[in-house]
């Protein structure tokens, strides 16, 4: 029981003289409340909803629009033996798992790899769905973008980072900036509920850290007044996903190869100089140094700034993964799906497990057409051989006849 009042102790939330009776001044409509943040929960349920109804009406249309066509999977043959141990024990069994497989099942070990290679393929998530999940994200962040950038284009601490700590923590919280943070914070939370069932990625880890810093990040500043250097938080990571976002979109579809190239191009230059630029020279060195000409430092300030560096650390790893793709990108070798969907490995080996089955496949085609070529030569060159034969020895019976 101690340890509730504990957590809310003033020296945690506030720079020293300040009080939280000092923030009941601002008013309860005025003043952010820890319970508002359980408004989020609703939005976040509200956000999953919608986000199936957008996914099942809205989604498809666009993808036939645009081009996007799921790839036709051979299935493969019903075996409860397999299926049962695809689904309890191995997705890729090991050399000694096939061979026990092949006493239990009665199948050669080619038959084994393939059955598992048409099973993985069918779990491989569609073009449509993953267009599905960027459109769905492209269309929140732009309207979050857009919401946020009319609420805040005429706030004095837009252009002035220093406003943002003019009389902190007692400012008081604009409704527009309270909805701007409670649709943030439920969106994020619903990402972090669906991100068992969505499309897995090689930065899914990564992923995850993102979303709980984010949530906690945004969770904490709002408890603790700093909602307007919050607010610029979440504006600078908008603007760069939803040309990520874009540009997934239509990397899915087809016949839009160039229009996907640019999108990336303006993508990578957006990501780079908002995340490793703005972000480290103005938000991060307005929470460290300008704030400091305000009030001395407490809890709060090292646990903003921590989730802060949390952030920018994720963005130098994102960032690496972005000039890879850069490079890529300006020697020709960038895939299609490299650049704005990087599965996880399991799918990875799975398509490297089908280009070898198709290489294969066309070294017994090539072997079989040479074979072909080979026997149709040595027929054709004896059909030619009888024939220049047959014409001789029926010349020579002409000229014996005429002696």
């Amino acid at each position: 029981m101690k340890l509730v009042p504990d957590l809310w102790r003033q020296e945690l939330w506030l720079p020293p003289g300040v009080t939280w009776e000092d923030m009941e001044r601002l008013g309860p409509s005025a003043r952010p409340r820890p319970q508002d943040l359980l408004i989020t929960l609703p939005l976040a349920l509200g956000f999953v909803v919608l986000r199936y109804l957008f996914e099942r009406f809205c989604a498809p249309p666009m993808s036939r629009c645009l081009g996007v066509r799921d790839r036709l999977q051979v299935p493969a043959a019903s075996s409860p033996k397999l299926e049962s141990y695809y689904k309890q024990k191995s997705r890729k069994p090991s050399q000694k798992e096939i061979v026990l497989l092949m006493s239990q099942c009665g199948k050669t070990q080619r038959q084994i790899e393939t059955w598992f290679r048409l099973r993985r393929n069918q779990d491989r998530p569609g073009q449509t769905k993953k267009f599905g999940e960027a459109a769905w994200r492209f269309f929140f962040y732009s309207a979050a973008f857009i919401a946020g950038l009319s609420c805040l284009i005429n706030r004095p601490w837009f252009w002035d980072l220093r406003e943002c700590w003019r009389q902190y923590p007692v400012q008081p919280m604009e409704w527009t900036h309270y909805w701007y943070y409670m649709l943030e914070l439920g969106f994020y939370a619903s990402l972090l509920l669906r991100i068992s069932v969505d499309v897995k990625r090689k930065d899914f880890r990564e992923q995850v850290i993102h979303h709980l810093a984010t949530i906690f990040l945004l969770s904490f500043s709002y408890c603790a007044n700093y909602i307007r250097i919050g607010t610029l938080v979440m504006l600078l990571h908008d603007s760069s996903d939803i040309l990520l976002e874009s540009a997934k979109m239509f990397n899915y579809g087809t016949g839009w190869r160039k229009t996907c190239d640019s999108l990336f191009i303006v993508f990578a230059a957006v990501f780079l100089v908002t995340r490793l630029v703005i972000f480290p020279s103005k938000i991060i060195h307005s929470t460290l140094v300008l704030s400091m000409e305000v009030f001395e430092p407490f809890f709060g300030y090292y646990f903003f700034n921590i989730l802060l560096m949390v952030l920018q650390a994720l963005h130098l790893f994102w960032a690496g993964l972005i000039l890879r793709m850069i490079y890529k990108f300006l020697k020709g070798k960038l895939e299609k799906d490299e650049r704005s969907d990087d599965e996880s490995d399991i799918e990875e080996y799975d398509k490297e497990d089908e280009e070898q089955f198709e290489q294969g496949a066309t070294c017994c085609w090539d072997r079989g057409k040479d074979s072909l070529n080979s026997k149709l030569s040595v027929l054709t060159n004896s059909c030619v051989l009888n024939n220049l034969t047959n014409h001789r020895a029926s010349v020579a019976d002409r000229m014996r006849k005429a002696q």
